[in-house]
């Protein structure tokens, strides 16, 4: 496992921050980056829900300052009821929230497999694609940085015996055996059995399927200038929706089941009152949606050169030429 980051040497030049926790995953993500002396800084959330955070927070500080390390700290309580969602949403808002402000290149998250076998079961339970299905990717580029999800081909029990290899100290959060979040539910039902008997089938499988997927989300960029994109239209549904998903992912808005239905539809979107999208003939168009005030020559011009209403204020604002 020391070995794990080296081939990343981009990295190593780079400005990183560490989603932490002082939870087994995140700790041994710590101890792994300063083993491979990729630089890093470290973020934290309390949620005051049990009296333990304080310790874990307490513990975080305490390697931040062993390791001169900056770290951020948020404390926050949340309303019980879907709690899980809520903690996500506030977590990555003060994730980027520090990544804007301080100029971080790259968020590190200590997702590892048993993480992306539960998220496999979760989706497969209700009804999903390639997509969804598979989840957690490796990197994945949002608006102005990278998340990068280093540990996906290792377990929690792997894990632990590294940090238990090196004596180093970790909490367990005993939140995450309480079966009410279903996410705990399908680990402890299914994942943590699963993976103790068919471990190395399940990482293979997994390679096998990021290939495929790969492979089918290749996606045909014809122009990109600042946040404007033009992609190939593949007169396909899901691939032209494989591929608008990943690009409106890097401008920082996620595309909902309805949303989805609602673009397949109508043709042109826009998302969260921020993206606009429209297919059309044999290109889609992805910009941020602005509302301005164009001269009468610029909207002939994008009319004669069919490009639709809902990108041309992003065009006209950046003063982006087209061919």
């Amino acid at each position: 496992m020391k070995k794990l980051l080296t081939a990343h040497y981009s990295l190593l030049t780079q400005k990183n921050l560490l989603a932490f926790s002082s939870g087994i995953d995140s700790t041994a993500l710590f101890f792994l980056l300063l083993e491979n002396n990729i630089s890093f800084d470290i973020a934290i959330v309390d949620y005051n829900l049990r009296e333990q955070s304080k310790e874990e927070v307490e513990y975080a500080k305490e390697l931040a300052k062993k390791y001169d390390k900056k770290i951020y700290i948020k404390s926050v309580t949340l309303p019980s009821s879907n709690f899980e969602a809520s903690a996500r949403k506030i977590r990555y808002e003060f994730f980027e929230e520090i990544i804007k402000e301080k100029g971080y290149d790259t968020l590190f998250t200590a997702h590892q497999l048993d993480d992306k076998l539960e998220w496999f079961f979760m989706q497969f339970s209700k009804g999903a694609g390639t997509v969804e299905l598979l989840g957690l990717q490796e990197k994945e580029q949002r608006d102005g940085y990278t998340i990068y999800r280093p540990l996906l081909n290792y377990t929690k029990e792997e894990l632990l015996e590294y940090l238990h290899s090196k004596d180093i100290k970790y909490f367990i959060d005993e939140s995450n055996t309480d079966t009410k979040y279903r996410r705990n539910y399908f680990r402890q039902k299914y994942t943590k059995e699963f993976l103790s008997e068919f471990k190395e089938g399940v990482k293979k499988s997994f390679a096998f399927l990021q290939n495929d997927f790969n492979a089918l989300l290749k996606i045909e960029i014809i122009y990109q200038e600042k946040d404007l994109y033009i992609l190939k239209n593949q007169k396909n549904d899901l691939l032209n929706i494989r591929a608008i998903d990943k690009i409106v992912k890097r401008l920082g808005v996620l595309l909902s089941q309805d949303a989805k239905e609602e673009l397949l539809r109508q043709k042109n979107s826009v998302l969260s009152h921020k993206i606009a999208i429209s297919i059309t003939g044999d290109k889609i168009y992805i910009a941020p949606y602005v509302k301005t005030t164009m001269p009468k020559e610029f909207k002939e011009e994008c009319r004669l050169k069919k490009i639709p209403p809902k990108i041309r204020g992003y065009i006209c604002k950046e003063k982006i030429k087209l061919n």
